[in-house]
């Protein structure tokens, strides 16, 4: 029982926590960045204005049916970037999740550490048996390191995502209670 205590949202290099309005200009920032704009979503790659980001930020709550945490470095304090479990299906069992994370701390591992951090959360604490997730096919960094975390290729929608020019597919992955933690 003190592990959990211990190790409750936090990961090797990152915490997960509720946002304050204090970090609403860092989130804007990072929410701002080309390559959120460009690989966290499918929506015109348009920049959302502060009143967006206000609304939005306003808007979260730990008691609504989604869970959407602040990635935080965890010697800085820094915010990084965010993540979160929306579309939760109690029926099936099922979740969806996502994460953003600012540029510069692309690379470095922290990405993988979050999610790391947001799946335990999901399988300890949620009665969730599947979650679920959708990539850019371009997004290299991103699909290796959702491999790392243990995520299974389910499919693909061809042709699903037009950016740079052209069409590109989306990858679909999936993560099962019973493949956590993956083997190492």
């Amino acid at each position: 029982m003190e592990q959990y205590f211990k190790d409750f949202l936090n990961g090797q290099s990152i915490i997960l926590k509720q946002m304050a309005s204090s970090d609403l200009e860092e989130f804007i920032k990072v929410e701002s960045e080309k390559h959120t704009l460009l690989l966290a979503n499918d929506e015109i790659p348009f920049p959302h204005t502060v009143e967006d980001h206000s609304t939005f930020f306003q808007s979260i709550s730990g008691k609504k049916e989604e869970f959407f945490f602040g990635i935080f470095e965890k010697t800085t304090q820094q915010l990084i970037g965010s993540c979160g479990v929306y579309s939760i299906n109690w029926i099936n069992s099922t979740c969806l999740v996502g994460i953003s994370l600012s540029e510069k701390w692309h690379g470095k591992g922290l990405g993988t550490d979050a999610m790391q951090t947001l799946i335990t959360f999901i399988f300890d604490y949620i009665a969730i048996n599947k979650i679920k997730l959708q990539v850019f096919s371009f997004n290299v960094g991103a699909i290796r390191s959702y491999e790392k975390c243990g995520f299974t290729k389910e499919g693909t929608l061809r042709n699903e995502i037009f950016r740079f020019g052209k069409f590109h597919d989306i990858i679909l992955f999936g993560l099962l209670r019973e493949e956590w933690p993956p083997l190492s």
